[in-house]
């Protein structure tokens, strides 16, 4: 059942994308902002209780009805609600008409465009930002969106939890955002229980996407970059995501502090000796390492699929008389 859910909703999500802004995203957010506005007295204790109530009211009632589902043996229903349950958590089509479209506008030369569209999408300033600047961050995002809209959600859904781990992945992405990014809510103390719970959550998940990439990309490289840049980040998860990515597409992704680092030495007459810096593998970002990351998500993509047909196989004929 896990692996015709999530193919069902692969597949529906293909015909169908549910927008970024739809109703029920639109309602998970104006709950977290409740919940900030009703919890945050300046102590993290008041953010772990916000988001535990956060995730009881969105958890226990999708475990329930999956859980009723099963007990009475109406499969069909069951299978029904994980396929919905998947199509509402997974994000593989929410942006990829702004990555579809900068790759567009830069095959054209039309960087003021992929400009535009990079602005839109991040909320980053690209004035005078050059392509390969727009390419970089657009590889990044995608990268990352991913991750946390594909291969996150695939990993939870498949535990125990079932439906109810997958909401629970995304709730925690959402609200370890939104209770820490805002610039009023930087460095405040209510958000850091969030933060640190999602880290916890995702640590497996990216671990294994980091994995796939190297599988089927350059694997020697992605691992190289893994071991030797990924700490290079502040943030660890998006280091390994990006550092593994782009060592498997032969692409140097990250900010030149985070993709070199320049080892410096004094001698006997204090005279600086700068030495050759350890550079991670690959080429700079071009038109290119768009259309590659098209491939490399792809084919992590089917990877992951192959990977949960045979162990769904492996299930069913061990449970055959």
């Amino acid at each position: 059942m896990t692996f015709l859910s999530i193919l069902c909703a692969l597949l529906i999500e293909q015909m169908k994308p549910l927008r970024a802004d739809n109703p029920i995203y639109a309602e998970i957010k104006s709950l977290a902002l409740r919940m900030e506005t009703w919890f945050n007295a300046g102590h993290s204790t008041h953010g772990r209780l916000g988001w535990f109530l956060m995730m009881t009211i969105l958890m226990v009632p999708t475990a329930a009805i999956y859980w009723t589902l099963r007990h009475y043996n109406w499969f069909l229903a069951a299978f029904a609600w994980n396929v919905l349950i998947v199509y509402l958590t997974l994000g593989f089509r929410h942006y990829s008409h702004y990555f579809t479209s900068i790759q567009l506008a830069l095959n054209a030369g039309d960087e003021a465009g992929a400009r535009a569209l990079l602005a839109e999408w991040t909320r980053l300033d690209t004035v005078g930002m050059e392509a390969s600047e727009i390419t970089r961050i657009a590889v990044e995002k995608s990268l990352i969106t991913t991750h946390r809209n594909v291969f996150g959600v695939f990993f939870w859904f498949l535990m125990p939890l079932g439906p109810a781990g997958a909401v629970m992945y995304r709730v925690a992405e959402h609200l370890a955002r939104a209770w820490n990014e805002p610039e009023h809510m930087r460095n405040e103390a209510f958000g850091q229980f969030a933060a640190r719970a999602f880290y916890w959550i995702d640590w497996v998940p990216v671990r294994l996407t980091a994995v796939a990439f190297a599988v089927v990309g350059n694997f020697e490289d992605a691992i190289y970059a893994w071991r030797n840049f990924a700490h290079r980040w502040s943030n660890e998860a998006i280091g390994i995501i990006l550092s593994a990515g782009g060592g498997a597409m032969g692409v140097r992704l990250g900010t030149p502090a985070e993709n070199a680092v320049k080892a410096q030495f004094v001698d006997a007459t204090t005279v600086d000796v700068e030495v050759e810096p350890d550079v991670m593998p690959g080429d700079e970002p071009n038109i290119r390492a768009l259309q590659s990351t098209v491939g490399l998500v792809w084919r992590a993509l089917l990877l992951w699929m192959m990977l949960l047909l045979l162990l769904s196989s492996a299930v069913w004929l061990g449970g055959s008389p």
